[in-house]
């Protein structure tokens, strides 16, 4: 078992995606940077100064200045602002791999297209053009051998 596991970690597969997880994580904290101060500001400011991130709904009834208030106070929420930035963070990230994905398979060769079948050829008597599968000429009508 040692040694399959030394074989699968010298492919380079579980190095390249230990290397995915560091980045992702990284681009993560990116793009709810992104969202959190540069995207959400503007929307927050045309719906007429909303901040997403205090947008909840207590279950409880009672009125709380903020989502770390109704927390604090011990309060069930539904914390909708933080689902509706998470949203947004996820369609982001969705974006950027669907772009990286679409780059990468461009630079990818693309493998040649097989030589077509030839679906002619021609008559060795009359030189005229006929179907591979004939056996006599439709033009001089020489009996043709079988291709």
């Amino acid at each position: 078992m040692l040694k399959d596991f030394r074989e699968f970690i010298a492919r380079g597969n579980a190095f390249d995606l230990a290397v995915g997880v560091i980045i992702g994580g990284a681009f993560g904290g990116i793009v709810n940077s992104l969202v959190n101060d540069v995207v959400m500001p503007p929307i927050g400011v045309l719906l007429g100064g909303v901040d997403f991130t205090n947008l909840f709904l207590s279950l409880k009834g009672g009125a709380y200045p903020s989502l770390a208030a109704a927390k604090a106070a011990g309060a069930p929420t539904v914390a909708y602002g933080a689902f509706f930035n998470t949203i947004i963070n996820f369609l982001i990230i969705a974006f950027v791999v669907f772009t990286l994905v679409r780059g990468v398979n461009r630079l990818k060769k693309q493998p040649p297209a097989p030589d077509p079948v030839p679906t002619t050829k021609d008559c060795p008597h009359c030189l005229s053009t006929i179907p591979v599968k004939a056996t006599r000429c439709a033009h001089c009508t020489s009996e043709l051998r079988a291709a």
